[in-house]
């Protein structure tokens, strides 16, 4: 039975990782078409050093990432710390908080645009910021409403008991408590604001190309070993990046410092 399990984990392990590894194996291949190796090269990721429009569609989504992560944390733990009391209207409240989360990005991309028009907005990174703020709110609040829930009030309470203001106990003692939440929220915000394709194509406007949208019009020609270079870059990044939220999420969850 053992040897059963084992042998189904290297098979879901494998069906996982290994289209990764062939990605990264290839984006080292001398051959233009990637079909089949024919040496390593570094010729590809040279190519992405100098190209000038896959710098600009980078900056543009960093700058849509960026911002879209600040506001979608911050108002995303608002909204878990005001689902946190007990009022008429609960449930509702947390059901329309969450339901961008299982709402299409079709639907939400294309809902997006109907307002903008309809406010004779001007499509450009602003309101694609304001587009993936509204998105990406749901899914903080969600995972920082998970952190909330296994907080011990009582260490809150004990705070103001001995003079603390509300305030005052929020940033002392909750916000320590939930950082952990907080930051997962904020990498899965980055991350999802980043590789978005969909809801950037109807928010952005003209000449505000980002980087999935230059990988997406790339493919639709031919897949090359630049683009594997490029989903290679994109993979390391967010392994670093996973790896630092890991290591600053590391605090007591009863509060306190470090």
């Amino acid at each position: 039975m053992r040897k059963l399990l084992g042998g189904f984990t290297g098979l879901v392990l494998a069906a996982l990782y290994a289209p990764i590894v062939v990605m990264i194996l290839f984006s080292f291949n001398q051959s233009k078409t990637s079909v089949k190796w024919t040496g390593f090269t570094l010729d590809w990721y040279r190519m992405l050093a100098r190209d000038e429009k896959i710098h600009k569609d980078l900056l543009n989504t960093l700058k849509i990432s960026s911002a879209s992560t600040v506001l979608a944390t911050v108002l995303g733990t608002m909204a878990a710390m005001a689902a946190r009391s007990s009022f008429r209207g609960k449930r509702l409240y947390t059901t329309l908080v969450a339901l961008p989360v299982m709402v299409p990005d079709i639907v939400l991309g294309m809902a997006m645009f109907a307002l903008f028009q309809m406010a004779g907005v001007r499509l450009s990174l602003g309101t694609a910021v304001i587009a993936h703020t509204t998105f990406n709110l749901a899914y903080v609040a969600v995972v920082v409403s998970a952190r909330l829930q296994g907080l011990d009030r009582s260490i809150e309470l004990a705070a103001q008991d001995l003079g603390a203001s509300p305030l005052s106990a929020f940033w002392k003692v909750t916000l320590p408590a939930i950082l952990p939440g907080v930051v997962s929220g904020a990498v899965l915000a980055f991350t999802l604001s980043f590789d978005d394709f969909v809801i950037t194509y109807f928010t952005t406007g003209p000449g505000n190309g980002t980087l999935p949208m230059r990988i997406y019009s790339m493919v639709r020609f031919e897949v090359t070993p630049e683009i594997n270079a490029i989903s290679t870059v994109i993979l390391a990044a967010s392994l670093v990046l996973i790896a630092g939220a890991l290591r600053f999420s590391r605090v007591p969850v009863a509060g306190g410092g470090r």
